[in-house]
Protein backbone atom coordinates (compact mmCIF):
# COMPACT_ATOMS: atom_id res chain seq x y z
CA UNK A 1 0.00 0.00 0.00
CA UNK A 2 1.31 3.07 -1.22
CA UNK A 3 1.86 5.62 1.96
CA UNK A 4 -0.37 9.08 1.55
CA UNK A 5 1.50 12.25 0.70
CA UNK A 6 1.98 14.17 3.59
CA UNK A 7 -0.84 16.89 4.40
CA UNK A 8 0.85 19.88 3.29
CA UNK A 9 1.59 18.79 -0.13
CA UNK A 10 -2.03 17.35 -0.13
CA UNK A 11 -3.04 20.58 0.69
CA UNK A 12 -0.53 21.86 -1.63
CA UNK A 13 -2.23 19.87 -4.74
CA UNK A 14 -6.04 20.57 -4.06
CA UNK A 15 -5.33 24.22 -3.83
CA UNK A 16 -3.56 23.87 -7.45
CA UNK A 17 -6.42 21.62 -8.82
CA UNK A 18 -8.99 24.47 -7.81
CA UNK A 19 -7.22 27.28 -8.94
CA UNK A 20 -6.95 25.45 -12.67
CA UNK A 21 -10.43 24.97 -12.22
CA UNK A 22 -11.60 28.23 -11.70
CA UNK A 23 -9.08 29.82 -13.78
CA UNK A 24 -11.14 27.80 -16.82
CA UNK A 25 -14.30 28.33 -15.27
CA UNK A 26 -14.07 32.10 -14.60
CA UNK A 27 -10.91 33.02 -16.85
CA UNK A 28 -12.23 31.14 -19.79
CA UNK A 29 -15.69 29.82 -20.27
CA UNK A 30 -17.57 32.84 -18.42
CA UNK A 31 -15.78 35.47 -20.58
CA UNK A 32 -16.79 33.19 -23.17
CA UNK A 33 -20.08 32.71 -22.70
CA UNK A 34 -20.87 36.41 -21.77
CA UNK A 35 -19.53 37.50 -25.02
CA UNK A 36 -21.15 35.28 -26.83
CA UNK A 37 -24.59 35.64 -25.52
CA UNK A 38 -23.54 39.60 -26.13
CA UNK A 39 -22.46 39.71 -29.95
CA UNK A 40 -26.12 37.72 -30.45
CA UNK A 41 -28.30 39.36 -28.35
CA UNK A 42 -26.67 43.15 -27.95
CA UNK A 43 -24.42 43.16 -30.67
CA UNK A 44 -24.18 47.03 -31.39
CA UNK A 45 -23.75 47.67 -27.73
CA UNK A 46 -21.53 45.07 -27.52
CA UNK A 47 -19.39 46.81 -30.27
CA UNK A 48 -18.83 49.62 -29.05
CA UNK A 49 -22.40 51.39 -30.17
CA UNK A 50 -20.27 52.81 -33.26
CA UNK A 51 -21.90 54.86 -35.22
CA UNK A 52 -21.74 54.81 -39.63
CA UNK A 53 -21.89 57.47 -42.03
CA UNK A 54 -23.29 56.63 -45.53
CA UNK A 55 -20.70 55.34 -47.05
CA UNK A 56 -20.61 52.72 -44.30
CA UNK A 57 -17.19 54.54 -42.24
CA UNK A 58 -17.28 54.24 -38.66
CA UNK A 59 -17.46 57.79 -37.76
CA UNK A 60 -17.32 57.75 -33.71
CA UNK A 61 -20.27 56.31 -31.19
CA UNK A 62 -23.36 57.14 -30.21
CA UNK A 63 -21.69 56.83 -26.12
CA UNK A 64 -18.88 59.42 -26.89
CA UNK A 65 -19.49 62.85 -27.65
CA UNK A 66 -16.76 64.90 -30.16
CA UNK A 67 -15.96 68.28 -31.17
CA UNK A 68 -17.13 69.24 -34.57
CA UNK A 69 -14.21 72.07 -35.28
CA UNK A 70 -12.16 73.19 -38.08
CA UNK A 71 -8.70 72.71 -36.71
CA UNK A 72 -5.82 74.96 -36.86
CA UNK A 73 -2.45 73.53 -38.75
CA UNK A 74 -0.45 73.77 -35.52
CA UNK A 75 -3.15 71.09 -34.53
CA UNK A 76 -3.97 73.05 -31.19
CA UNK A 77 -6.33 75.50 -31.92
CA UNK A 78 -9.53 74.85 -33.40
CA UNK A 79 -12.85 76.80 -33.80
CA UNK A 80 -16.51 75.43 -34.26
CA UNK A 81 -17.51 74.26 -37.57
CA UNK A 82 -20.45 76.64 -38.49
CA UNK A 83 -21.87 74.01 -41.06
CA UNK A 84 -22.20 71.63 -37.74
CA UNK A 85 -24.38 71.17 -34.69
CA UNK A 86 -21.80 71.74 -31.81
CA UNK A 87 -21.59 69.41 -28.55
CA UNK A 88 -21.47 70.71 -25.44
CA UNK A 89 -18.18 71.79 -23.73
CA UNK A 90 -15.67 69.05 -22.15
CA UNK A 91 -13.13 68.90 -20.03
CA UNK A 92 -11.67 65.63 -21.02
CA UNK A 93 -8.24 66.11 -22.47
CA UNK A 94 -6.63 69.08 -23.79
CA UNK A 95 -9.09 68.88 -27.02
CA UNK A 96 -11.91 67.85 -25.07
CA UNK A 97 -13.98 64.32 -25.62
CA UNK A 98 -10.61 62.12 -24.67
CA UNK A 99 -11.59 58.61 -23.37
CA UNK A 100 -8.85 58.32 -21.96
CA UNK A 101 -8.74 61.31 -19.89
CA UNK A 102 -12.58 61.58 -18.82
CA UNK A 103 -12.97 63.85 -16.63
CA UNK A 104 -14.67 66.85 -15.50
CA UNK A 105 -13.65 70.69 -14.46
CA UNK A 106 -13.36 69.94 -11.16
CA UNK A 107 -13.86 73.55 -10.35
CA UNK A 108 -16.66 74.61 -7.78
CA UNK A 109 -19.64 77.10 -7.39
CA UNK A 110 -17.51 79.11 -5.57
CA UNK A 111 -14.94 79.30 -8.83
CA UNK A 112 -13.62 82.55 -10.06
CA UNK A 113 -12.24 80.69 -12.96
CA UNK A 114 -15.26 79.06 -13.05
CA UNK A 115 -17.44 82.14 -13.21
CA UNK A 116 -15.20 83.68 -15.47
CA UNK A 117 -15.39 80.96 -18.56
CA UNK A 118 -19.18 80.46 -18.35
CA UNK A 119 -19.72 84.14 -18.47
CA UNK A 120 -16.80 84.43 -21.93
CA UNK A 121 -17.92 80.87 -23.03
CA UNK A 122 -22.20 82.31 -23.13
CA UNK A 123 -20.92 85.50 -25.02
CA UNK A 124 -19.34 83.38 -27.37
CA UNK A 125 -22.16 81.07 -28.16
CA UNK A 126 -24.63 83.76 -28.27
CA UNK A 127 -22.23 85.72 -30.71
CA UNK A 128 -21.64 82.77 -32.69
CA UNK A 129 -25.60 81.62 -33.02
CA UNK A 130 -27.08 84.48 -33.19
CA UNK A 131 -29.23 84.87 -30.31
CA UNK A 132 -29.05 86.62 -27.04
CA UNK A 133 -26.99 85.36 -23.71
CA UNK A 134 -30.31 84.79 -22.13
CA UNK A 135 -31.25 82.34 -24.94
CA UNK A 136 -28.20 80.00 -24.28
CA UNK A 137 -29.61 77.02 -21.99
CA UNK A 138 -27.02 74.95 -19.35
CA UNK A 139 -26.04 72.76 -21.24
CA UNK A 140 -24.63 74.88 -23.98
CA UNK A 141 -21.47 76.12 -21.40
CA UNK A 142 -21.38 73.17 -18.76
CA UNK A 143 -19.23 69.94 -19.37
CA UNK A 144 -20.67 66.72 -18.10
CA UNK A 145 -19.21 65.01 -15.36
CA UNK A 146 -17.56 62.33 -17.92
CA UNK A 147 -16.57 64.77 -20.53
CA UNK A 148 -17.69 62.44 -22.80
CA UNK A 149 -21.84 63.64 -23.03
CA UNK A 150 -22.84 62.32 -26.53
CA UNK A 151 -26.32 64.32 -26.06
CA UNK A 152 -27.45 68.31 -26.16
CA UNK A 153 -30.93 69.26 -24.83
CA UNK A 154 -33.58 70.63 -27.75
CA UNK A 155 -33.32 74.36 -26.28
CA UNK A 156 -29.62 73.84 -27.24
CA UNK A 157 -29.92 72.75 -30.95
CA UNK A 158 -32.61 75.01 -31.28
CA UNK A 159 -30.78 77.85 -31.20
CA UNK A 160 -28.20 76.54 -33.86
CA UNK A 161 -31.05 75.80 -35.87
CA UNK A 162 -30.59 78.81 -38.00
CA UNK A 163 -26.65 79.18 -37.83
CA UNK A 164 -26.60 75.60 -39.34
CA UNK A 165 -29.53 76.43 -42.33
CA UNK A 166 -27.55 79.28 -43.12
CA UNK A 167 -24.30 78.11 -43.37
CA UNK A 168 -25.32 74.49 -46.00
CA UNK A 169 -27.97 76.66 -47.46
CA UNK A 170 -30.66 74.79 -46.04
CA UNK A 171 -34.23 76.30 -44.86
CA UNK A 172 -34.75 76.42 -41.82
CA UNK A 173 -37.60 74.44 -41.37
CA UNK A 174 -35.90 71.51 -43.22
CA UNK A 175 -33.28 71.62 -40.30
CA UNK A 176 -35.75 72.14 -37.85
CA UNK A 177 -37.44 69.02 -38.64
CA UNK A 178 -34.16 67.01 -38.70
CA UNK A 179 -33.96 67.98 -35.13
CA UNK A 180 -37.05 67.01 -34.36
CA UNK A 181 -36.91 63.22 -36.03
CA UNK A 182 -33.64 63.51 -33.84
CA UNK A 183 -34.85 64.29 -30.54
CA UNK A 184 -35.42 61.29 -28.19
CA UNK A 185 -38.20 61.41 -25.40
CA UNK A 186 -37.04 60.86 -21.24
CA UNK A 187 -35.89 57.15 -20.99
CA UNK A 188 -39.03 54.81 -19.97
CA UNK A 189 -41.21 58.07 -20.39
CA UNK A 190 -39.66 59.43 -17.00
CA UNK A 191 -35.39 58.99 -16.48
CA UNK A 192 -33.77 61.73 -17.78
CA UNK A 193 -34.73 64.33 -20.10
CA UNK A 194 -35.04 65.02 -23.56
CA UNK A 195 -32.06 64.91 -25.86
CA UNK A 196 -30.59 65.05 -29.03
CA UNK A 197 -27.82 62.95 -30.22
CA UNK A 198 -24.83 65.56 -32.29
CA UNK A 199 -23.32 62.89 -34.09
CA UNK A 200 -26.22 61.12 -35.16
CA UNK A 201 -27.64 64.42 -36.01
CA UNK A 202 -24.89 66.13 -37.74
CA UNK A 203 -24.51 62.91 -40.33
CA UNK A 204 -28.16 63.42 -41.27
CA UNK A 205 -27.26 66.52 -41.57
CA UNK A 206 -24.54 65.82 -44.08
CA UNK A 207 -26.44 63.01 -45.91
CA UNK A 208 -28.81 65.86 -46.50
CA UNK A 209 -26.68 68.30 -47.96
Amino acid sequence: MAKPLPTPVRNHLTGLRLLLLFTVLCGLAYPLVVTGISQVAFSQQANGSLVKDAHGTVVGSSLIGQNFTIVAKDGKSQTPDPKFFQSRPSAAGSLGYDPTASAGTNLGTNSQVLVTNYTQLKSDIAKFNGVAESAVPADAITSSGSGLDPDISPAYAEIQVKRVAQARGLSVDKVEALVKQHTQDRTLGFLGEPRVNVLELNIALTELG
